[in-house]
């Protein structure tokens, strides 16, 4: 399969995202021709680390590039000010300037924390997304949103900043964990639910064999990056569309916030959950057809995702202590909760009109 580039317009801050496989093995090609010999840091977790630094470092040495990185813990608990102090701190000490480059190598929790370190170091350095999970493939690592989590709810301290250049190589999928992958397939699905019905269906038939087939697995990742650089180059900065993209994480977020950011729920998990409740209350507002939110729970089911919150382990706050976890929610609007709901499957929309007897019997019903 060749390599594939989707292009993001955004004027002066345009980039690729380069999808297929081998790229980390060329990685210092792509970024030399960026960068040329700037100094370069790379900002990666433990886990990925054992696994993929040693061949991004030995890559960029290849082009004359000597790249230090720091390590932080893995998972969603380093989203935090204490992990992001220290990888600014560590940034300033490598001498990291405005024309240097940061290379974000990781999943979801590096590719925001990183972002975010480069759009605060010197008021702003150029970054690389390197992402090793689907689920950072397919979102996190396109469209420049960064930031890190509060107690108060999730991705509530951040910055706009997008990247120079993004790599999502194929490859390094296989080394996910199962769950993993599957929790960022929840992320996959989404872009169908929200604005594709004809890419739903595709996936109802294909998604089974996305872990051992590459080119579908390319397929699926360049369709998802296709769908959101779009919504990207029409709403950068979130004041309309962008906001579709945000199905299912009203409840996701919430929930990911319930439990404590940990690995009791992951966070493409939650997402899943999300968008089944999602579909649910568009179906109990008479928006949708009764069928669709069982058609969308059957999915997620099969791909061995949570689709209610009986799926969730473990005790799970009450309901009104949920909707409080959503007031919180970014997406709030002179403190009226929004949600992305459908007229059905690819026809999703933002309301905030929405009655809350019957958010709370759709909690229930999910129970």
């Amino acid at each position: 399969m060749s390599i594939e580039t989707v292009h993001v317009e955004l004027g002066e801050r345009s980039y690729d995202v380069r999808i297929g496989q081998g790229l980390l093995s060329r990685a210092g090609e792509e970024i030399v021709a960026l960068a040329g010999k700037r100094r370069v840091a790379i900002l990666t977790d433990e886990t990925v680390a054992r696994l993929h630094l040693p061949a991004l470092q030995e890559t960029l040495a290849a082009q004359g590039i000597n790249a230090r990185a720091l390590a932080l813990p893995a998972g969603e608990g380093t989203k935090c000010w204490a992990e992001l102090g220290r990888a600014v701190e560590w940034l300033l000490e490598q001498r990291i300037e405005r024309k240097d480059l940061v290379i974000a190598l990781g999943g979801g929790v590096i590719g925001d924390l990183a972002g975010f370190a480069a759009a605060i170091l010197r008021r702003g350095v150029r970054f690389v997304q390197i992402p090793t999970t689907l689920l950072a493939q397919v979102d996190s690592s396109v469209g420049g949103k960064t930031g890190i989590n509060s107690p108060q709810g999730k991705n509530l301290i951040g910055a706009f900043h997008q990247p120079a250049l993004v790599l999502a190589d194929i490859d390094v999928l296989t080394t996910l964990a199962l769950r993993d992958f599957r929790a960022g397939y929840g992320e996959v699905a989404k872009y169908g639910l929200l604005g594709d019905e004809t890419f739903f269906e595709w996936l109802e038939a294909n998604a089974a064999e996305l872990i051992s087939d590459p080119a579908l697995r390319q397929r699926a990742v360049r369709h998802s990056i296709e769908m959101k650089a779009g919504i990207v180059q029409r709403d950068e900065t979130e004041q309309g569309e962008r906001a579709l993209l945000n199905l299912g994480h009203t409840f996701g977020h919430a929930l990911e916030a319930a439990t404590g950011y940990s690995d009791r729920l992951l966070h493409g998990e939650g997402v899943a959950v999300g968008c089944t409740l999602a579909f649910a209350l568009s179906a109990k507002l008479g928006l949708c057809s009764q069928e669709t939110p069982s058609r969308v729970a059957a999915h997620f089911t099969a791909m061995g995702l949570p689709a209610h919150l009986r799926d969730i382990p473990g005790d799970l706050a009450d309901d009104e202590a949920l909707i409080g976890l959503m007031a919180q929610d970014k997406k709030v609007q002179d403190g009226k909760l929004r949600f992305v709901l459908a007229r059905g499957i690819g026809q999703a929309f933002v309301t905030d009109e929405v009655d809350p007897a019957m958010l709370r019997q759709v909690l229930a019903e999910s129970r």
